[in-house]
């Protein structure tokens, strides 16, 4: 898709932001009419603001008799000094006026704008956790935390000291070019002469700005993302030196964002000098004719005053203008990479006819289910099998098979591309997200604890779980005895993902959390992979407790726990190549029970050159 590349192209892109924005900010309408009002005052203020200066220098100059549009006939009797402090008096109040006009106008248009982009965060949050795996898996973690922090930040500071002001300058500049025409229109045709140069020069570096602003985005993204992939595996980059790696690849790409900085400055400096000469050559022009007809008695000199502060203000607000171009370019940049984010789409959704989830019995069942990650590569092939309620079923299989993805299936983490999968006879698709998810617990090999405390790890189970019933948890996963032994018991505050305990402690309040759920079906993915004995067997313990009386799904490359399930599925090319028990499987004495003697005699299965050339010959089920 082309980028716009002049300011009038990126409109279309402005309007999509406030298209976006615009249920939000209407929110605020009261707000925004009260700042409004004391726009259009401070506006009015401004125009009354040169004619206490116009009427002393017409008075001090003695042409009070000359022929003006403002003649203060009913002052006529006062002697000059008491003008002059009548003068200076109205000065004083409508500059004190003016100024409390656009406090207020200030105030209140940031106020909203403030409010509806911090509501704008919080939707942009909620969306990204909304979005499928699938998305996920493709993006850069840092690349997300920047569009959700630092680019809304950037529309934020824009929308406050940009876009509101510059509603302020139009709304200026259009009254002030008017009070011109309405002194003497040949003078204001003169002011208005180098007009079409404002506007060539700003189209001109608007579209440099902006090409560049988004080039630094673009560097700044990737920047976050080498650093947030970098401290997400510090004890890798540690443990293999990659520090002066990750390093480089940071400065680098810190000095690639340098010189993109310094360039948007650059280019907006530039159009600053450009419009500042204009703007002089136009005050030049209009001081030299405007002189000609003072002298030709067709102005007064007050006239002529008050002309040059009305063009002084429309000018100021035309450069100010300029200036918040290359602003708002920036900020149409980052506001586009907002707005691709929430129109990412989640590929999987609540259907129009979703309804909540009944309280489940826990029967499961696969009806010809394929799925695959890209077209055409099918990751699960035509899979077919049932469990029934409090039925414990092992998936085994080689790396890589599919065996995750199952379960995936079952959270709708993803959608089958074919097939339907069932819980009580329904289609999961019939039921919301949340409904569904929140009766099943889940316990992964790699276990994420949050930077928190312990009984809020746990109670992320089941938010509203009491203390007792978090306690009960972690008694059931073994977690009672080790948690009361740290040095706040249950309010320790746990490192970020949980590094301040040991693999198996991390396990066992994973399984706590799972177990407060009280879900009837529980998924889980090698729970016992990588520890010792000791805690292994602490771990399983843990586990036969927790999967009782729960239809579970237990992912594992140890047959020895594969052997204790009531139904083994042995998975080959994305197939159900075997299923039955650990019993039926050994007797069928196909790929289950080669695998099987193979893990048992102390060997690698799928490093077996026998298994790897496929000489077990089975018959698909």
């Amino acid at each position: 898709m082309r980028r716009p590349r002049t300011l009038r192209e990126s409109w279309p892109g402005l309007r999509r932001i406030l298209s976006h924005f615009g249920p939000l900010i209407r929110r605020q309408r009261a707000l925004i009419a009260g700042s409004l009002c004391a726009l259009f005052a401070e506006v009015g203020l401004r125009t009354l603001e040169p004619l206490p200066l116009k009427f002393v220098l017409d008075r001090v100059l003695d042409v009070k008799h000359a022929k003006g549009r403002l003649a203060f006939a009913f002052l006529e009797g006062q002697s000059s000094t008491t003008l002059i402090m009548m003068a200076a008096l109205a000065f004083v109040v409508i500059t004190g006026l003016r100024a409390l006009a656009s406090y207020a106008n200030t105030v209140g248009l940031s106020l909203a704008g403030n409010r509806v982009l911090s509501e704008v965060r919080a939707r942009v949050y909620q969306h990204l956790q909304g979005l499928s795996l699938s998305f996920h898996h493709k993006a850069r973690s840092g690349d997300l935390v920047l569009r959700v922090m630092s680019d809304v930040n950037m529309v934020k500071d824009v929308a406050v000291t940009a876009a509101l002001p510059l509603l302020a300058n139009l709304l200026l500049v259009v009254v002030m070019i008017a009070m011109m025409f309405w002194l003497h229109w040949q003078l204001a045709l003169v002011a208005m002469a180098l007009l079409p140069l404002f506007w060539f020069w700003t189209a001109r570096f608007s579209r440099r700005i902006q090409k560049a602003a988004r080039s630094q985005r673009k560097r700044e993204s990737a920047m976050a993302a080498t650093a947030s992939e970098a401290m997400s595996a510090i004890k890798t980059v540690q443990a293999l030196s990659l520090e002066a790696v990750f390093a480089d690849s940071f400065l680098r790409r810190n000095k690639e964002s340098q010189k993109e900085d310094v360039k948007s400055a650059r280019l907006t400096a530039g159009l600053g000098r450009s419009v500042g000469f204009l703007t002089a050559a136009s005050y030049a022009l209009v001081l030299w004719y405007g002189a000609r007809l003072v002298l030709s008695h067709e102005l007064t000199p007050g006239e002529l005053l008050m002309f040059l502060a009305y063009m002084k203000n429309a000018f100021r607000s035309i450069e100010d203008f300029a200036r918040y171009t290359g602003r708002l370019a920036k900020a149409s940049a980052a506001g586009e990479r907002v707005i691709d984010l929430l129109e990412n789409t989640p590929e999987v959704c609540d259907l129009p006819s979703a309804r909540l989830a009944p309280p489940f019995e826990g029967n499961v069942r696969f009806e010809g289910v394929s799925f695959a990650y890209e077209p055409g590569r099918f990751v699960l092939d035509h899979v077919d099998f049932e469990a029934s309620p409090g039925q414990h079923i092992a998936i085994v299989g080689s790396s890589g098979i599919g065996k995750s993805t199952l379960v995936s299936l079952l959270l709708r983490f993803y959608d089958p591309a074919q097939g339907t999968v069932r819980i009580d006879g329904h289609d999961i698709r019939e039921y919301t997200l949340a409904s569904l998810r929140a009766q099943i617990c889940v316990v992964l090999q790699d276990t994420l604890l949050f930077a928190a405390s312990v009984r809020d790890n746990i109670a992320y189970g089941s938010p509203q779980a009491g203390p007792e019933a978090i306690e009960a948890a972690a008694r059931l996963a073994n977690a009672h005895d080790f948690i009361q032994s740290l040095p706040q018991g249950y309010e320790t505050v746990l490192g970020e993902r949980g590094v301040t305990l040991s693999g198996g402690q991390r396990q066992r309040i994973a399984i706590a959390r799972a177990a407060v759920r009280r879900a009837p079906i529980l998924i889980l993915d090698e729970p016992a992979t990588a520890l010792d004995e000791e805690n292994q067997r602490i771990i399983l313990e843990a586990i036969q407790r927790l999967a009782r009386d729960r239809t579970t799904f237990c992912i594992t490359h140890d047959l020895l726990i594969a052997a204790r399930a009531d139904q083994i599925l042995y998975l080959e090319k994305g197939r159900v190549l075997e299923r039955g028990t650990h019993a039926d499987l050994l007797q069928f004495n196909g790929r289950y029970a080669a695998l099987f003697r193979l893990q048992t005699s102390g060997q690698n299965a799928f490093e077996s050159p026998t298994f790897a050339n496929g000489a077990f010959e089975v018959s698909r089920i």
